[in-house]
């Protein structure tokens, strides 16, 4: 007759401790049935679970106990009877989520906030992992940001309930989250997609050049109302550009030149060329100061809409070819997909405007960015509190590997 035993040991962490413990089973042909570890402020916490021959649990119950006597560690065994592990067994089997909280400081009410939504929506968590480096009280850095990954088990009670749930904390505690189905595609992210303006870098560029031609409030009100999406994009492109007409083309230069980057974009940037992540920018802008980041970051694609400029150098207030509207961004988005044969569930998408929700829908993972209200309410996932390099985060990067 065999029997499981589950092990907890708790003490003091330092090399070869886990090591110790599995020679002993070992010794004794222990099947390991399950096991995980984790380290807190340098105190580990070790499970165990194994099955033994009855005749030998005794003896080797012992030994583990001298050895973390030895180690000066605490040690307890529980019994599992085999109804008790195959019910465990069966839970196996339920649907998994990924919960990923940031901000840029994280309190005991803010993850006591997320942990009770977990909890009323029938879900178990399953563990957690802090994603960024441990902080400094003596030197807080610049920019601190703080993240956990909840993995959870089970399916929520109602989604679009725990969705809504957690975007109302997110306003009114200060975090991000994202919310995501813990599947393969969700582990091989491929290609990802950005809008420009207020998204990669932080201004609009019609308003910059509208300033430069003397019609800035004039712009920048067309601008907001096309963002909340209360007027059509494309007529509101048209009128916008019509306003810049006889304006030199000299000062788009100037411009890009003095483009305020966003936080977190160099960072960002970096990491996905470095693990092979096809990048785009598809934009609303103009495919001058598109066409400036991509040779800046070494961006795959970029579709913007392109100026009419005249012989002297002038724009006419018109424009060139298609205008890349919320349509015509989720319409490239599949096509670049298509192209880099890319699942759909493989690709993300990040914008703040109205004209975005289309990719941000389509995208296997949609993330409003510093979004305007009517975004957000419809987006999954958002960021608010950080710069643009959380989108790592809901990737499930840790700031130990970015570090490399």
């Amino acid at each position: 007759m065999e029997e499981q035993i589950l092990v907890g040991i708790a003490g003091q962490d330092r090399p070869g401790v886990t090591a110790s413990m599995m020679e002993i089973l070992a010794r004794h042909d222990a099947q390991i049935l399950d096991i995980g570890q984790a380290d807190i402020h340098s105190t580990l916490s070790l499970g165990i679970l194994f099955r033994i021959n009855e005749q030998t649990s005794g003896q080797v119950m012992k030994e583990l106990l001298f050895k973390a006597t030895e180690l000066n560690i605490n040690i307890d065994f529980s019994p599992i009877g085999d109804d008790q592990y195959e019910e465990w067994v069966s839970q196996q089997g339920k649907n998994r989520y990924i919960l990923t909280v940031i901000g840029r400081s994280l309190s005991a009410k803010q993850i006591a906030a997320a942990a009770k939504v977990i909890r009323n929506q029938g879900l178990n968590i399953d563990s957690i992992r802090r994603l960024t480096g441990r902080q400094s009280i003596k030197h807080p850095e610049k920019n601190v940001r703080a993240c956990i990954e909840f993995s959870l088990r089970g399916t929520p009670n109602s989604q679009a309930d725990m969705q809504s749930e957690l975007m109302q904390l997110s306003a009114e505690m200060e975090f991000d989250f994202s919310i995501q189905r813990d599947n393969m595609f969700r582990r091989m992210r491929r290609l990802i997609c950005f809008d420009m303006d207020s998204t990669l870098i932080q201004t609009e560029c019609i308003d910059e050049l509208a300033t430069e031609a003397g019609v800035g409030e004039q712009v920048k009100a067309i601008t907001e109302r096309a963002m909340r999406g209360e007027i059509d994009f494309k007529e509101s492109f048209k009128e916008r550009v019509a306003l810049l007409k006889g304006l030199d083309v000299s000062v788009m230069k100037t411009i890009a030149e003095r483009m305020p980057i966003t936080e977190g974009v160099d960072r960002l940037m970096s990491v996905l060329k470095r693990y092979g992540y096809k990048i785009a920018i598809l934009s609303g802008g103009f495919t001058y100061f598109g066409e400036y980041l991509q040779r800046k970051y070494n961006i795959d694609y970029m579709y913007a809409n392109e100026l009419e400029i005249d012989d002297n150098g002038k724009l006419t207030g018109n424009y060139v070819g298609e205008i890349v509207d919320g349509h015509r961004k989720a319409e490239l988005l599949k096509l670049i997909a298509q192209v880099e044969k890319v699942n759909l569930a493989q690709t993300i998408a990040v914008g703040d405007g109205a004209n975005d929700l289309p990719m941000i829908s389509e995208a296997g993972l949609g993330i409003a960015f510093h979004a305007k209200p009517r975004v957000q309410a419809n987006a999954k996932q958002s960021i608010n509190t950080i710069g643009l390099d959380g989108v790592l985060y809901f990737l499930g990067f840790k700031d130990s590997y970015l570090n490399e």
